[in-house]
Order: C-alpha cells, then structure tokens, then sequence
C-alpha cells in the first residue's frame, strides 16, 4: 500500500491506495497554522495506518520547494510555511521513504500514468486552475530543472500589458485561470455597462467587482456576447501561450486541467486558430491537446504517484 499527503492552500488530504491510483480510503481536513496542519497530517497517516499498513508516503505541494532536500519553501498560498522540512518529519514518524513534489509536477505524473498523457514520451501538463503552472515530462522522464522551478509557464508575458497574474502585468497566467478570467471579465462588463450595451445578466453596477470565472462561464451558456468575448480573448492567448510550448519543446501531448476541462467547447475554436497561426506546422502536427482525465482526483492519485517513486529512489522498486 502506499499513502499520499496534498497540500493545499485551503485544504489538505491524506489518502491511501495503491500503485494503480486506486484510492482506498481518504482524509479530508482544512488548512490552519502550520503546526496544527502538520499535527493534522500525521494524524491522519497515523489513521490510515491504522486501516493498512503502507510502504511510502509521496506529497504533493505548491512551489517553492526543494524536492532534494524534501523541505517547502514559503509558498504564497501557505504563509509561515517557510523552510519547512515535511519528508524528514514524515520519514522519522514512520521509518519509510517519502517523496515531496510541486503540485503541477506531481499533476503531471499523475496524467501521465493514469491519465490523458498516457503513453506520451513528451507531455506538458497545465494546471489551468486558480493559477497557471506546468508540469514536464520530456523523454519519459519529468523534468524539474535545476532547482525546482521548471515549468513556471504563467509567468511567460504575452503582453506589453493586461491582466495581471504572477505579479506580471500581461503574463500567461493573467490572461489563462481563474483569476485572469474574472480580470477580463469585470474591465468588459464594466466598459459595456459604460457603454449602454444589454447586460441581462448583470443586477446592479455593484455586481461588476464581484464578477469571477465560474459566473462568466454560466454567463456564455446562456449566450451572453460580452461572457463569449472574455472566452475569446482567453482562447487567443491560451493558443499564443501553447505555441511558444510546442515550437520550444516539441510537444506530443498537452494536457489542461481544471477550467479546460468545463470550458473546453468556448475556448478551444479560439485557442486553435492562434496555434494554426503562431505554431510551427510540422510540430503543431504531432501534438494533441486534451482536457485533464483525473479532474477532482488529480491531487489525491498524483501524491500516490509521488510514494511510488520514494519507492523507487529508495531502490524498494525497479
């Protein structure tokens, strides 16, 4: 059996399974202060071990992080976390080898093994969610670069300016997750409003800051023109983002997670007809770009991913 620890900003969980992704059993519990999550995790892997024993524990965790080292370092959505040393505290508990990964890179592995990468040699997985990372596998193999922070797609600029995410003005990320959507969402409405154009949809000028993605996305299903101009404009850039991907690393498959996955239909007529402009044609033939498979699984059957390699960085398996 294997365990798996994600972390997340808002939430934790610890689950167990085995080395086909099947979960077992499973954990849930809130994000607090650092000591109390941490007491939160080992009870909970003291629980699951209770139920069956297991053999390594893979966690899965956002950036910055050393995964040589098994420490998190201060990520932005877990403040107090800084220097954190979360394998040794797993691995003195409970005498087994564990394994800490990014979420995006452990995503990656996850949809490489079990999901809609599977049986790609060369894959880039986006998360696509509240942000926008990426995780590699090139070769068969992911791929972390020299410390850590491979795959930080988000922080690519598009634009001279734009919606902000990453920090940057104009970036990948503002323009492709959650929070970019709800940016370009709100400047639209609020110019339309301005304007005098219909807003059926819209109750009080009020509403204009309250905007966020998931209302947009019901927005355009209803057929509302401003909500298909946003999916318009994220389409183009997602196609412009993916187009620097697949002519830099010569994809044969991109996998999108979270909000490609519900909105695949309103974003991907945008998305390729800036790939069919901007991408090389030779390479943009042999690479498919696919919604996520594991969705609301990814986090739990990725840090099961994650033990299966302590596993084997530990010489347990071949």
């Amino acid at each position: 059996m294997l365990a798996g620890v994600d972390i997340g900003g808002t939430k934790c969980a610890c689950v167990l399974g085995d080395e086909n992704g099947n979960i077992i059993k499973k954990i849930k519990f809130k994000t607090t202060t650092l000591n109390e999550t941490l007491e939160n995790i080992l009870n909970g892997l003291e629980e699951l071990k209770n139920f069956s024993s297991f053999n390594a524990v893979g966690i899965s965790c956002g950036g910055p992080l050393n995964s040589e080292l098994g420490t998190i370092q201060s990520p932005p959505n877990l403040p107090g976390w800084d220097n954190v040393p979360i394998v040794k505290i797993i691995t003195d508990k409970y005498n087994v080898p564990a394994y800490l990964c990014n979420d995006a890179n452990a995503g990656a592995l996850a949809e490489w093994r079990f999901g809609a990468g599977k049986g790609s040699k060369n894959m880039a997985f986006l998360t696509f969610g509240t942000g926008l990372g990426a995780g590699l596998i090139l070769n068969g193999e992911l791929y972390c670069g020299t410390n850590d922070m491979a795959g930080e797609v988000g922080h690519i600029r598009l634009e001279d300016d734009g919606p902000k995410g990453y920090n940057k003005y104009g970036s990948f990320e503002g323009f492709c997750s959650g929070g970019g959507m709800a940016q370009i969402a709100r400047k639209l409405v609020r110019e339309a409003y301005n304007a005098g154009k219909p807003l059926p949809f819209l109750k009080s000028e009020e509403d204009i800051d309250k905007i966020d993605g998931k209302e947009i996305s019901d927005w355009v299903e209803q057929g509302d023109e401003t909500a298909k101009e946003v999916f318009k404009i994220v389409g183009e850039h997602l196609g412009k983002g993916l187009s620097v991907l697949i002519d830099i690393l010569n994809l044969e498959t991109i996998v999108i997670g979270s909000l490609f996955t519900w909105m695949e239909d309103y974003l991907r007529p945008h998305m390729e007809k800036v790939l069919k402009e901007e991408t090389l044609s030779q390479s943009l033939a042999v690479c498919k770009i696919v919604p996520a498979k594991l969705n609301r699984n990814i986090g739990d059957i990725a840090a099961l991913t994650l033990a299966e390699i302590a596993l084997k960085k530990a010489g347990a398996l071949k």
